[in-house]
Parts: C-alpha cells; structure tokens; sequence
C-alpha cells in the first residue's frame, strides 16, 4: 500500500466512528459530559475572567484545554458540533502523526498498522468526541514521541527546541507530566552520548520548556497570588488519604471521599453559590493549595504503608484491560455500559501482547523510549490515583509498539508463503506456426 492509500485509511479509521459517535450522543454533548475546562471556557467568552465566576479570575484548573476551547466557543460557539468537530480534527492529526513515527523509524506497515491500533481504541472513538481534555494529551503525546526520536536520530538542536516546546504545552495541559522532561533528558543522553552537545541539547530542552510553560505561573502570581501552574491541589489530596484506598475499593472515586472537615470552599463550591444564588463567593486558592499540599506530605510521610498499598491499587487500576468502573458511573446498565466491559477488554488484551512483543522486535531507539514513557505513566499513577482516562492518552505508546511486532509477525508470514510456494517451471517454446 503507498503513503496516499495508507494516509487516507487512516483518516477514515479516525474520522468515519468519531462522526458515527458524535451523531449519536450529540444530545449530551453540551448538556451531560462536561468538565472545569467548559466552564472556564464559557466564562471567559462571556466575560473575559479564565474562572468559574465573571470577574474572579481562578487557578483551580489546568489550563490548555480550557484555552483550546474558548478557540472553539469564541469562533464557532459552544454547540455539540462544534465541539465534536473540532476534537475529530485533533483525533485525525494524532493518527497521522502515529502513523508518521510508525512509517519513518520502522516501516511503513508498522506505520499503518500502529495508527489503526491507536485510533480505533474503543474508549477514544467515544471518549473523544465528548468534552475531555485527554483529546490534547493525546496529541502532544504523538508530538513529544515523534520529535524526540528525531532530536535523537540527528542529533538536531532545532528538534530538541521543538521538543521542549511541545512538552512544555503538554504540561500545561496536564500537570502529571510535570517530571516528564527527566525522561527526555534521559533519552538524548542515551542517544548523543556524553558529549559537549548532550550539554547544549540539555539546556535547550529546559529553556524551552520553561519558556512554553512561564506565562501561566506569572499569570497566576499576579492574579491569584501565587506562583504555580494549577492551585488544584485538592485532587492530589483526595488521590492520597486514609480513606482513599476504601473509597476506590467500594467502586467509588476519588471525588466520594469525603471532605476535610472545617474545609473552607473551594472555588468549585463556590461557583455553585453564584449559579444557584448569584453570590460572588471570593475564596483564598493559595491558602488552599498550601494546605492540601502539606496534607499530602504529611499523609506520604507519617503513612507509608498506606501509601504503598494504594500505590499498587493505582497501577492495577492503571493497567486494568477493562474500562474503570465507578459506582456513579454515567449510564451504568446501558448498552455503553455493555461495551465498556468487554469491547475494551478486547481491544486492550491483544493490543498488550503485541505491545509486549514490540517491546524486544521493535528498534531498539524506539523501545527504549516507549518504554521509557510507559514507566513514567506508572510512576505517575504510584503517586496520585490509575484509571482508563489517565492511560489512555498514552496508549498509542502501546500501539506503535504493537504496530511493529504486527508488521514483523506479517512480514515473516508473506516470506514463509513465498518460499514455501512451489518454484515455476522453465517456459516452454513457442513453436511457429507452419505454412500450408
């Protein structure tokens, strides 16, 4: 299959189901599934406040994807095709970019078989026509992967600036990748050896990472008060407590734990006041970042026992081939909660054997770095909580690999049946014909 053919299945894997999906659900777009980011968005565009409340500027959220949708709102308004629409957008260009990386560092039918892997993930196809700042993850990820392996195939500053452009944005999209450029640096030391360069190539990622990532913290100092990328710090707490483990357990989530108690109002809270009531509550988000910040040193610290156990809890619940199911679940007993039990399984089961058998048959620059990626996902989930949402912007690590030992696994195949084919025999004469 040539590059036009394979790029146009691509598009059509990634496009026709999300399409398919969006008609479907276009009901409960703007009315069911949303998140922080919509509101913030929303307020913005009416008011110009980055908050929950018009003129109470907020840090209680991570905030690229709340400016990717207030693109959307402000050109196209908030409506269930425009949001739909524009997330396909984002799906295509990841499959693409799969593909690409899959095509260029180690064959094009890897290429194409690992972007179909990855695009037609059963949870995507829903997951990302719906509200879900996991649709940029995804992107940045395929962004971070493919400029990477170039930054260390030539040695390239330009790529290394890039890269750190890209992961810069990519933290800002989701603070769990805040050690992530660790992992990077680790891989072009690898790559460019101990050289002056590996020097130069340090540098420019961390330049360029902070430059992509200072104008929010500044933002917030002189905004909110406080010099940090997200005063959510709440999550991390309710990720790690003394009631944690049970909650999950029971098949709750992290947001039944109950509440500290004396707690003051979150801005969250807050917010639902001024809905209901048309009350400006002001809250103090740094005093609260502080406060949830210490009780998680101080649960990490006089806990370790429970830490640990909840740590194990999160990588099971990370790397779980079924969907994670909450007790509050939206559409529990439905048809999609049918699919979410078996058609994820069954996806996800033969997409870990492959990735496992890519692990040794792919490049070795390609699996130590995708490698590389997966156990920085683990770690992550040690430290705050695991789940389908958290994994599976980053399963198409698990695809590009799949998609190697797929094309390998073909490629001996179509060998095997030519040599085993009988050889032609020689050509016989043609004789002429004879006059009469």
């Amino acid at each position: 299959m040539n590059d036009a053919r394979a790029l146009a299945a691509v598009a059509a894997a990634a496009v026709c189901p999300r399409l398919a999906v969006l008609l479907v659900e276009r009901g409960d777009i703007v009315a069911e599934f949303t998140e922080k980011s919509d509101d913030f968005a929303s307020t913005f565009v009416a008011s110009g406040t980055f908050g929950f409340v018009p003129g109470i500027p907020s840090a209680w959220t991570q905030p690229l994807y709340g400016w990717f949708l207030i693109g959307v709102y402000w050109v196209f308004g908030r409506s269930w095709a425009a949001i739909g629409l524009a997330q396909i957008l984002v799906s295509l260009a990841t499959a693409l970019l799969v593909y690409e990386i899959g095509r260029r560092f180690v064959s094009p039918r890897a290429g194409l078989a690992a972007a179909l892997l990855a695009t037609l993930n059963p949870y995507l196809v829903w997951h990302d026509v719906h509200v879900n700042r996991e649709i940029l993850d995804q992107l940045l990820a395929a962004a971070i992967v493919l400029l990477a392996l170039v930054a260390g195939e030539r040695r390239s500053l330009r790529a290394v600036v890039a890269l750190g452009v890209v992961t810069g944005l990519a933290i800002l999209g989701n603070t769990r990748l805040s050690f992530l450029p660790l992992v990077l640096l680790a891989y072009l030391g690898w790559r460019f050896g101990l050289t002056r360069r590996l020097a130069l190539a340090t540098g420019v990622l961390v330049v360029s990472c902070a430059f992509a990532l200072a104008a929010w913290p500044i933002r917030n100092a002189v905004q909110i008060g406080c010099f940090t990328l997200t005063t959510d710090t709440k999550a991390l707490w309710k990720a790690n407590n003394l009631h944690t483990r049970g909650v999950l357990d029971r098949g709750g989530w992290i947001d039944d734990v109950p509440n500290l108690p004396g707690a003051p109002l979150t801005p969250e809270q807050a917010a639902g006041y001024y809905r209901a009531q048309g009350r400006k509550i002001r809250v103090d988000e740094c005093a609260q970042m502080r406060l949830y910040r210490g009780l998680v040193s101080d649960f990490w610290r006089e806990h370790p026992g429970e830490k640990a156990r909840l740590a194990s809890q999160a990588v099971g619940m990370l790397w779980n081939p079924r969907t994670t199911r909450t007790s509050g679940r939206s559409r529990a007993g439905t048809a999609l909660d049918t699919a979410r039990s078996w058609a994820q399984p069954a996806y996800m089961i033969p997409l870990y054997a492959l990735g496992l058998a890519g692990l040794v048959l792919a490049p070795r620059r390609v699996a130590v770095l995708l490698a590389g990626l997966l156990a920085y996902q683990t770690l992550a989930a040690m430290a705050f909580v695991g789940a389908t949402r958290y994994r599976v912007a980053w399963d198409l690590v698990i695809a590009l690999l799949a998609g190697a030992a797929a094309a390998r696994v073909l490629e001996r195949f179509v060998t095997g049946r030519r040599a085993s084919s009988p050889p032609l025999g020689p050509v016989p004469p043609t004789s002429s014909p004879q006059r009469s």
